[in-house]
């Protein structure tokens, strides 16, 4: 099953991985040989590459046919991406938009003597206080130390609140910067990460990834039981994820 997101969360490949490349409906397919049971399918931004997960004992026809049977999802999901609005790249500098749970600031640079801070005026004004002559990357690296410093604050109930719904135990968790995926799990240490994209969302956003995460604990593939636990948790995670989905993409580097 596709989960048409605006970012894969979902797609794992180990460095050992057996890869190779075929051409489908035009279309040029990733293959990442795996020993796992099942077949995976991502669609990942910016502009709609396909990869696939297969079982080592699954051959090139096999991915071919399942690629074909999901065509047309993989092509809406391309479209989505080659149309979902991205912010220009960013140059830290006053009257820059910037965002915060969802909401649109504009940036103030005051350059100054003392420690480096940001704070919010209002609902309008990120002001960020920087050494004088302070470059481009350290503007973003102090923004980014604010932004991870927020979402330490806010994910700590969240998961506290979701334990206690679910009956799971999250023994750690972290925030790192992500291209291609929201949030990860790693149920064997019972562990997830998030985006620290996240930050500049919605915190419904936020807490459907932690949700989403957290029920990987209990389902690890995104099958049907898995979406009758998202029902039965967080019955409005759809309308959760669309809003995420549909929220404009920050304007990265897109390697892999």
């Amino acid at each position: 099953m596709i989960e048409p997101i605006g970012f894969s969360y979902w797609f794992r490949i180990k460095m050992n991985t057996e890869r190779s490349r075929i051409t489908v409906g035009g279309l040029p397919v990733e293959i990442a040989w795996k020993g796992i049971k099942n077949l995976h399918l991502g669609v990942y931004p910016p502009n709609g590459r396909v990869r696939v997960a297969a079982p080592k004992r699954v051959g090139n026809e096999a991915v071919r046919l399942a690629v074909v049977s999901r065509l047309a999802l993989i092509k809406r999901q391309r479209r989505r991406f080659q149309t979902q609005e991205r912010q220009s790249p960013r140059e830290y500098v006053s009257r820059e938009s910037h965002y915060f749970l969802g909401r649109r600031y504009l940036l103030h640079i005051v350059e100054h003597e003392g420690p480096s801070r940001v704070s919010r005026r209002g609902n309008t004004i990120l002001a960020l206080q920087v050494p004088t002559g302070a470059s481009k990357d350290q503007r973003e690296q102090i923004l980014l130390a604010w932004y991870r410093e927020n979402l330490k604050a806010l994910v700590p109930p969240l998961v506290e609140k979701w334990e206690a719904e679910m009956g799971v135990r999250v023994e750690s968790w972290g925030i790192r910067r992500m291209k291609t995926k929201w949030g990860s799990c790693t149920d064997a240490a019972r562990r997830i990460w998030l985006n620290l994209e996240l930050a500049k969302k919605p915190v419904q956003c936020l807490e459907y990834i932690v949700v989403h995460e957290m029920v990987h604990l209990i389902e690890r593939h995104h099958n049907d039981r898995f979406t009758t636990l998202m029902d039965q948790f967080l019955p409005n995670w759809r309308m959760r994820r669309d809003e995420l989905n549909h929220a404009p993409l920050a304007d990265e580097t897109w390697g892999y």
